[in-house]
C-alpha cells in the first residue's frame, strides 16, 4: 500500500501560485510598452519561458512529494510470541584494550572479541528481546529492549574504548539493568554482565545492586574476561604476566549466586560461546501477539525525477537565449 509518512506538507503545494500572484499584481513602472512591437524570437522565447515555468511548478510538486515522504507499506508480519528478555552489560574501561584474546590465530584486544562473539550471539537470539548497556565510570543505556537484534549488534559495533569513561562501575551497571525490567511484568530478567575488572566506579555498590537485583527476581549472569598469561617483551627478553590481576572473580560468582545465575570464564572464544548453550536452556516466556508492517522509502523515486527535470530547465533556459544573441549582433551589422 502506498502512503505518505508526513501528508501535512502537501499545503506546501500551492506556495508558488501565491508569490507568483503577488508580483504579477506589482505595477511595471518605466517600461514602455508598444502594442503590436517585437524583437525577432521573442514570440518563440515566450513559449519557451512558459514552459519553463511549467516544468518549474513540476519540480516543485516532486520536491514537496518527495518531502511528504511517500511510503510503501507491506503486508502485516506477526512476531514471535514467546521469548526472553535479555541485557547485556558491556565493559567500556581502558584495560577492555588489552590484547590479550586471539580469534582466527590472531592477537585482538578483549573487547574485539566481546564485539564478535556477542554479535553472533545477538544473531541467533530470534524471538528474544535485547538491550544494551554500556559502562565505565558510569552506566549508560544503549538500547532498551527491542526485537531489532540488528540494531542492538550495530551499536555494540559502533561502541569505543573509552567511550564512557576508564574505570569500571559494576554496581550502576546492574542496577540499571534492573531499573529496564521494572515495567516488564512477564519476562525472565536475564542480566549478562561482562567485565574484565572489578568496581572502582560508580554511586552504588555491586552488593546494593546484587540484593535490589534478588529482590526484583532478575537473574545475573557474570563473564569475566580476560587470559591467565600474557607474553610480554622487556629489556632482558619476554616475560610472563597474569594480564588479569585486576578480575575479582570471587566477587562476579558472589553476583551470580545470589541471584540463581552463573558464572564464567571468558579466556577464549569457546569459553565466552558457553553461555549460548546456558540461555538455550531458559523457557521461553509467553506474551501478547504482535506485528508489525515492513515500510519501504520510495521518497528518492520524486526527488531523482525533479533533479532530472530541474536539468532539462536549466539547458531549456541556455538554449532559449541563443538566439536573442545571434539576433542582437545581426541587427548590430545591420546598422553599420
Amino acid at each position: 500500500m502506498l502512503t505518505l509518512a508526513w501528508p501535512f506538507l502537501l499545503i506546501l503545494l500551492p506556495l508558488p501560485l501565491i508569490f507568483r500572484k503577488k508580483q504579477q499584481q506589482k505595477p511595471m513602472g518605466g517600461h514602455l510598452l508598444l502594442p503590436g512591437a517585437s524583437l525577432p524570437g521573442q514570440v518563440v522565447a515566450t513559449e519557451k519561458s512558459q514552459q519553463s515555468k511549467k516544468r518549474y511548478w513540476l519540480v516543485w510538486c516532486l520536491l514537496v512529494l518527495a518531502c511528504a515522504r511517500p511510503l510503501w507499506v507491506g503486508e502485516p508480519i506477526e512476531l514471535p510470541s514467546k521469548g526472553r528478555d535479555l541485557m547485556l552489560s558491556v565493559d567500556l574501561s581502558g584495560s577492555m584494550q588489552i590484547e590479550d584474546m586471539i580469534i582466527d590465530g590472531k592477537v585482538v584486544d578483549r573487547f574485539t572479541l566481546i564485539q564478535h562473539v556477542i554479535s553472533d550471539f545477538i544473531e541467533r537470539r530470534k524471538g528474544d528481546r535485547i538491550g544494551l548497556i554500556l559502562f565505565a565510570d558510569h552506566a549508560y543505556l544503549q538500547s532498551p529492549l527491542t526485537q531489532d537484534r540488528r540494531t542492538v549488534a550495530q551499536y555494540l559495533k559502533e561502541a569505543q574504548i573509552g567511550l564512557v569513561g576508564k574505570q569500571t562501575a559494576i554496581g550502576e551497571a546492574i542496577a540499571l539493568g534492573v531499573k529496564r525490567f521494572d515495567k516488564v511484568e512477564q519476562s525472565n530478567r536475564v542480566l549478562i554482565l561482562l567485565t574484565d575488572g572489578s568496581n572502582n566506579a560508580g554511586a552504588i555498590s555491586p552488593e546494593q545492586a546484587t540484593q535490589i537485583a534478588a529482590q526484583r527476581g532478575v537473574t545475573i549472569y557474570t563473564i569475566g574476561v580476560g587470559a591467565d598469561v600474557m607474553e610480554r617483551r622487556t629489556l632482558f627478553g619476554k616475560e610472563r604476566v597474569n594480564p588479569s590481576m585486576d578480575l575479582d572473580e570471587s566477587q562476579l560468582q558472589q553476583i551470580a549466586k545470589a541471584t540463581g545465575g552463573q558464572y564464567f570464564r571468558a579466556r577464549n572464544t569457546e569459553e565466552l560461546e558457553q553461555i549460548y548453550q546456558v540461555i538455550d536452556t531458559l523457557e521461553p516466556v509467553s506474551r501478547d501477539q504482535l506485528s508489525y508492517r515492513p515500510q519501504s522509502e520510495l521518497f528518492y523515486w520524486p526527488l531523482a525525477l525533479a533533479l532530472l527535470a530541474s536539468m532539462i530547465t536549466a539547458l531549456t533556459n541556455i538554449t532559449m537565449f541563443r538566439p536573442s544573441f545571434r539576433s542582437k549582433s545581426q541587427f548590430a551589422k545591420g546598422g553599420r
